[in-house]
């Protein structure tokens, strides 16, 4: 590039220079630059590698694919080249990418005069271009060519066949650098697939292909960041999903169902089981609601998987002071086929006489939202506060998430096993533990990481661990009591 300024013509030496001394206000950290130097050489020796980068949750993943971009576009901005970065939609996602590296070039004296826009989803530098697209299902992206770079972000959320066929041949006749970034959260991900086979080739040859940088190799650097990790792990558990797979870098497979055996032990507990409030004791009641028109009463009704669900009650003792709630289930119960009137009836007589609750969540969805008003309207009145609560994908999934947190965080206390006992609440409990045994889950691909859980119908009901989970909506509340203070 004639006429090239000696800061420029330093800078384009090396990736990590030309961060330094170009964008010194984001200058690239000690464990960014390692990935971007090895990609950069790829593409600058035309060795058309592949690499995985996955950071820990918020530690510049983002930053470094844009900063890497900017440094490839100047290097290449007078004989010209071509990148591609596809993301799972355009927007948010490229849309925010191609916006960062925009950022970045225009942000800077030197690079403000090289950069020009094209097409609403292209990027200039000279002769060298990044365009950003959705590697969405139904997107168009066929036709583009990666002569530089090939770019997968997020990969975990871009079908493995939407990319064979669309994205992976843009590269193909070019030998360009392939790039795969994202969270590892299954091992059914492009993402995890991509790793697998680099870590094979890794295997044979020992040149590093997946840069894996999770949560205490940021916080060595930026102890900050540590402290806000270490605070998640303290509210969540360590054990947490989100933990694991955002700041671990864990696959989540290989557990089994959503309930393995060490959660199971994790949510265990020593106190007993209790069948009525205790004095200066709080309690709530959690309650997933289903149907009239079964037949069948008690813990008998689930025999027949064939069945609906039942409307099943759990009971918690909540315990405040000395940090965050804790939930001690005392007892549980189940109904099938009681008709609503007569099921309200009980639940107030249970709610004000037997546990004299201060709270009671109520699944409010379809038939529910009747039980709920009449709840409402009669327990309001005591002083016992109804609390719905309506299921959909997005509201069961985060549920989940956060149920997981509770027992994980050990938050979320079981009464000592009872199930050996020949009793109807003995029964209960050995129903629970089968409905828990045979809950099965699925992360979805997408933003937000939606959890899809449930009991697969051939395998019986789930309405006493949805009663259970509803303990989370407590978690929302000031669980604190009240003190009141004279003048």
């Amino acid at each position: 590039m004639s006429g090239t300024s000696p800061t420029l013509r330093r800078a384009l030496t090396d990736a990590g220079a030309f961060s330094a001394l170009l964008l010194p206000e984001h200058a690239l950290r000690g464990y960014q630059l390692p990935a971007a130097r090895a990609i950069a050489a790829s593409v600058l020796g035309k060795e058309g590698r592949q690499f995985a980068l996955v950071f820990s949750r918020q530690a510049g993943k983002d930053e470094t694919l844009a900063q890497l971009l900017a440094f490839l576009l100047v290097r290449h901005a007078r004989k010209g080249g071509s990148i591609v970065v596809a993301a799972p939609t355009f927007r948010p996602q490229a849309a925010l990418s191609r916006g960062r590296l925009l950022e970045r070039l225009r942000g800077s004296p030197v690079l403000a005069p090289l950069v020009t826009t094209s097409d609403g989803y292209a990027v200039n530098v000279g002769r060298a271009s990044a365009r950003f697209l959705s590697a969405g299902r139904s997107a168009n992206a066929r036709g583009q060519t990666a002569d530089l770079l090939l770019v997968a972000n997020e990969a975990q959320d871009i079908a493995p066949n939407t990319w064979d066929a669309v994205f992976d041949p843009m590269a193909a006749s070019t030998n360009a650098t392939t790039l795969f970034l994202g969270t590892v959260w299954s091992r059914q991900t492009l993402l995890a697939r991509q790793m697998r086979f680099l870590r094979e080739r890794e295997a044979d040859d020992g040149a590093q292909r997946v840069w894996l940088v999770p949560w205490e190799r940021v916080a060595a650097e930026l102890p900050v960041y540590g402290a806000r990790v270490r605070a998640r792990m303290e509210q969540l558990g360590p054990s947490h999903p989100f933990i694991r797979t955002e700041y671990c870098l864990e696959e989540l497979d290989g557990d089994g169902g959503l309930f393995p055996p060490h959660r199971l032990a994790q949510m265990q507990g020593d106190h007993p089981r209790r069948h009525r409030a205790e004095a200066g004791k709080r309690y709530a009641l959690l309650l997933d609601v289903a149907g009239e028109e079964e037949a069948g009463t008690g813990p008998e009704a689930f025999d027949n998987a064939a069945r609906r669900d039942s409307t099943a009650l759990t009971v918690v003792e909540v315990i405040t002071g000395g940090g965050r709630p804790v939930y001690h289930v005392v007892d549980r119960r189940a109904w099938t086929g009681t008709r609503h009137t007569a099921l309200h009836a009980t639940l107030v007589d249970l709610a004000r006489n037997v546990w004299k609750a201060s709270w009671i969540v109520v699944d409010a969805t379809g038939v529910g939202a009747g039980l709920t008003s009449f709840l409402s309207e009669t327990l309001g009145r005591s002083g016992t506060q109804v609390l719905p609560f309506v299921f959909t994908g997005a509201s069961k999934s985060a549920l989940g998430w956060d149920f997981l947190g509770l027992i994980d965080s050990g938050r979320f206390k079981e009464y000592r096993d009872d199930a050996a006992q020949a009793t109807a609440a003995g029964e209960t409990t050995r129903i629970f533990r089968q409905q828990l045994a045979a809950t099965t889950y699925e992360v979805l691909r997408g933003p937000g990481n939606q959890l899809r859980w449930s009991v697969p119908l051939s395998a019986g009901h789930d309405d006493l661990v949805i009663s259970a989970a509803l303990t989370a909506v407590l978690d929302g509340l000031e669980l604190r009591p009240r003190i009141a203070v004279g003048t």
